[in-house]
């Protein structure tokens, strides 16, 4: 099998919530594999940045910034790449919020907030670049799930129910979208330190027992995310959708480990 197989050159591809954490190292990973790369959220400092780091690889790339909640934010994103960029073929949904809460306490507001951050912003992104995506011939949309999509973490309902969404709504899409040349898939990463989560592990019971329940005895290191990403966004998973690639040490796949 030959490796242009992996090779991104001439496609553009959208991070949203590409700026910090999984989303930019997401952006710069496909980047590195050829592909011209819009990193986009909601601070300007922070798309700079990017930025800057995608036009060092060699790559063409956007500077705009993004509400993940507001459809007008999204379409005129899409308005300014099309523009300017005259396509997209990938499109990465990686922006996301998480708060810990005993659920009896969590109020409709922060409940309906977050599942619009994580669940109802992933639904508003596939719809704005649902045209260019079916233009390209070779559109690919991946979502980043979590393992709370499979299993339940303590005290996150909120964000479990929204990541649940985002798997559903993955297999649906995937299947509603594949004649138009769209394929549909998912990243669930395991426990992975990011700024998201930082409180919840470090130093923490949590962080403790997250460790012992991975095989591999540690957290995993955000690039380690990449491989899956440029494989989902190239021509080596043409035949691949609607299907969650989980990279997690093992996490789900063990039972007892001491």
């Amino acid at each position: 099998m030959s490796l242009q197989l992996f090779e991104l050159k001439g496609r553009v591809a959208v991070v949203m919530g590409g700026t910090s954490g999984i989303g930019r190292t997401i952006a710069l990973g496909l980047a590195e594999a050829g592909a011209d790369v819009v990193a986009t959220g909601r601070r300007e400092a922070f798309v700079e940045q990017v930025a800057d780091e995608i036009e060092a690889a060699g790559r063409k790339t956007l500077r705009a910034t993004v509400n993940a909640s507001n459809r007008e934010s999204i379409d005129a994103l899409r308005e300014v790449i099309m523009n300017q960029l005259g396509r997209v073929d990938i499109l990465v949904n990686s922006a996301g919020q998480i708060f810990r809460k005993p659920t009896i306490e969590i109020t409709e507001t922060e409940w309906n907030n977050l599942l619009d951050v994580n669940l109802t912003g992933t639904l508003r992104s596939c719809q704005s670049f649902y045209q260019p995506l079916a233009a390209s011939g070779q559109g690919r949309i991946i979502n980043i799930a979590s393992l709370n999509s499979f299993v339940s973490f303590f005290e996150v309902s909120a964000y479990a129910a929204s990541k649940a969404g985002v798997l559903s709504l993955t297999r649906s899409l995937a299947v509603e979208w594949a004649q138009k040349g769209i394929n549909v898939n998912a990243i669930a990463p395991g426990v992975f330190r990011t700024e998201l989560n930082s409180q919840l592990l470090d130093g923490t019971d949590r962080g403790r027992e997250l460790l012992t329940r991975t095989p591999m005895k540690r957290f995993g290191k955000i690039s380690e995310l990449v491989g899956s990403a440029v494989f989902l966004a190239s021509d080596a998973a043409s035949f691949i959708t609607g299907q969650c690639i989980t990279v997690d040490g093992g996490f789900l796949a063990s039972g007892v480990n001491v």
